[in-house]
């Protein structure tokens, strides 16, 4: 991406340029100016600038430029920081404009830039969609030059689970027609921001800085650049967010701007993890404390997202990534651990600038209940008000995962725990919008979850593709990647074949993978091109029946369209009468096989081989 800089120094010495960097400025008594430019146009009509520079607090900052005046000025505690508020009216017009900032007969310019927003760079997803999660370091290593910076004291170590691996943004992009060819359509990016930790920085969770691409990864403009290349392919990108805490390498840490920027700082008190204390109509004070304020790791220092000065910063921060980048969504990490006031704000504000964005938030949650409090339209009984538009359906992955495994039924069918879990969506005001995985970077790779079984792998992989809401699917998923033995997150987060010169094997490419691998890759890419073109599980109702037995059926249907889904469980062949499904066959004779791609004689009944699934697009007489 070519750099758009604008200087206009009133003192040379002291004057610096915006720039998509926020590193780039060097040499200047104002060391930091957050975010580092902006646009016109946002409903939202107020900026705020944090401006940090040694003892900056004592100066009056002023504009003199059409459309823009200071509103109002904020000290924190620190005397090294001034939070400038910009009104932009809709008579500021693009381009830049210089801060100055006065103490008696001291003064210091800042140019700053104002630029225009690009109509259509920001998309969305939808149940249309299927999105593929990559942990980048481990993905590919497509530029080995950055995989030491001088600086940073993580260096690169492959024979280490929790080292860096050197995977990187440029890895990713040049992937991109094997990520199309599969059939996604979506990639969530584990975080790439800096992480200037001194161990274990691979995974992106511990941001030192909210405005920067670690350049182990690449840069805040070859990000930008990805992005575009993956929007030209028909790709969009997901963004994962962190608003609950930040690394204890935050350049912020060694002075803070106020005292109650972080929680418990003082005694770094570990988060309970009780997140049902929101809905709790009996939790005290006390707990609900215990939870949100608490720290997720000793490492990530909790944010007082209560402090409005940082939660004015998390916010915009959020919005510059969307407009910079042109984001299609937004993964936020952690979702019921910040102030949950402030994510309600914080969607607000992001659904505002953008009324047809979407984005998921994660609350790992056996109850649709619990999980179901966060998504927008649910009329809670403590009456909070969530603008997020979606969730992760951990309750739905959570069901599958014990039918898969299952040794001993519950009573009635060992389907029973799927079809009950489903008959709650009525909790959901918007169930379609729910995002569902048979499992994520956290968690057991899906082949590892059923014992390297290849049958209940398909079955659970054609599940997922057919179920109701927007499908996720972890990489390596589609080659059955695992790691038995272990759950070492650093295990489960393992180089992807042929990210590395030095692989055996090379999934993009198919080059010594095995019969079973290559055989589970096609099938991923028959499955989910077929369901790029059907409307009708992207669009279309559900309805399911009472599984009996081993047997669970359901369909996909709108006014043209009908897919029949039938699991078999059992060890044994089951022939299935159709009766009880004429509901949605309405005397359909034929119907074509997909994953056979044949065509299937109806009856009065169809034969279900053992441990198995049917896919079937009915054919209606018009």
């Amino acid at each position: 991406m070519i750099r758009n800089i604008l200087c206009a120094a009133v003192l040379p010495a002291l004057a610096a340029c915006a720039s998509d960097d926020p590193a780039a400025v060097a040499g200047d008594r104002i060391g930091r100016v957050e975010p580092p430019f902006w646009w016109t146009g946002f409903a939202h009509t107020e900026l705020q600038l944090l401006v940090r520079g040694d003892d900056i607090a004592g100066y009056e900052p002023t504009v003199d430029s059409p459309g823009i005046r200071v509103s109002r000025v904020v000290r924190g505690d620190s005397p090294n920081y001034l939070f400038v508020y910009l009104e932009l009216s809709r008579s500021a017009v693009p381009g830049s404009f210089d801060l100055v900032f006065a103490d008696g007969d001291d003064r210091i310019a800042r140019t700053y830039e104002l630029r225009e927003r690009t109509a259509g760079r920001v998309g969305t997803y939808d149940a249309s969609d299927v999105i593929y999660l990559i942990t980048p370091d481990r993905f590919a290593n497509g530029d080995p030059g950055n995989d030491s910076v001088e600086g940073y004291a993580d260096e690169p170590d492959r024979g280490d689970d929790y080292g860096r691996h050197g995977g990187d943004l440029e890895g990713v992009r040049r992937h991109l027609d094997y990520v199309a060819d599969l059939g996604f359509t979506q990639i969530w990016l584990n975080p790439v921001l800096e992480n200037a930790m001194e161990e274990s920085s691979y995974h992106g969770y511990a941001t030192t800085d909210f405005y920067k691409v670690d350049p182990r990864f690449g840069s805040n403009e070859s990000y930008a650049a990805f992005v575009d290349e993956a929007r030209d392919k028909g790709i969009g990108v997901i963004m994962d967010m962190i608003a609950n805490h930040a690394g204890s390498n935050h350049w912020w840490m060694a002075d803070l701007p106020t005292r109650t920027w972080i929680n418990v700082p003082e005694t770094r008190a570990k988060s309970t993890h009780a997140r049902t204390t929101h809905q709790d109509p009996y939790a005290s004070e006390y707990d609900k404390a215990a939870h949100a304020d608490g720290w997720f790791a000793d490492t990530m220092p909790d944010l007082n997202q209560r402090d409005p000065l940082l939660a004015d910063y998390l916010i915009q921060n959020s919005i510059w990534w969307v407009e910079y980048l042109g984001l299609s969504g937004i993964r936020q990490d952690t979702y019921p651990y910040p102030d949950k006031h402030f994510m309600a704000e914080w969607t607000r504000r992001i659904m505002r600038e953008y009324p047809d964005f979407n984005m998921v938030g994660e609350e790992w949650s056996p109850s649709p209940n619990v999980v179901s409090y966060w998504q927008r339209g649910k009329h809670n009984a403590d009456g909070y008000v969530s603008h997020l538009p979606g969730v992760f359906d951990f309750p739905l992955q959570i069901a599958l995962h014990g039918v898969l495994t299952s040794q001993a039924p519950p009573w009635g069918s060992i389907w029973t725990p799927v079809y009950e879990l489903l008959g709650h969506d009525y909790l959901y005001p918007e169930p379609m919008n729910l995002v569902i995985m048979a499992d994520n970077h956290d968690m057991s790779r899906l082949f590892t979850q059923v014992d390297g079984d290849e049958d209940l792998w398909r079955i659970a992989m054609v599940f997922y593709a057919t179920m109701r809401g927007i499908p996720q699917i972890y990489y390596g998923t589609e080659i059955q990647m695992s790691h038995p033995g272990t759950t070492s997150h650093g295990a489960i987060r393992e180089e992807f074949p042929g990210g590395w010169p030095d692989h055996a094997k090379n999934a993009f490419t198919g080059e010594g993978l095995s019969d079973a691998e290559r055989e589970a890759l096609d099938f991923t890419k028959k499955l989910l091109n077929w369901r790029r073109q059907a409307g009708v599980v992207h669009d279309g109702r559900l309805m399911q029946f009472t599984p009996i037995g081993s047997v669970y059926a359901y369909f996909r249907y709108d006014e043209d369209d009908t897919v029949m889904v039938v699991f078999n469980l059992g060890e044994d062949g089951v022939d299935l009468d159709l009766a009880r499904f004429e509901e949605r066959l309405q005397g359909a004779t034929r119907a074509r096989d997909v994953l056979n791609r044949s065509t299937r004689e109806l009856g009065d009944g169809i034969e279900l081989e053992p441990r198995s699934v049917l896919l079937l697009e009915i054919a209606h007489e018009r």
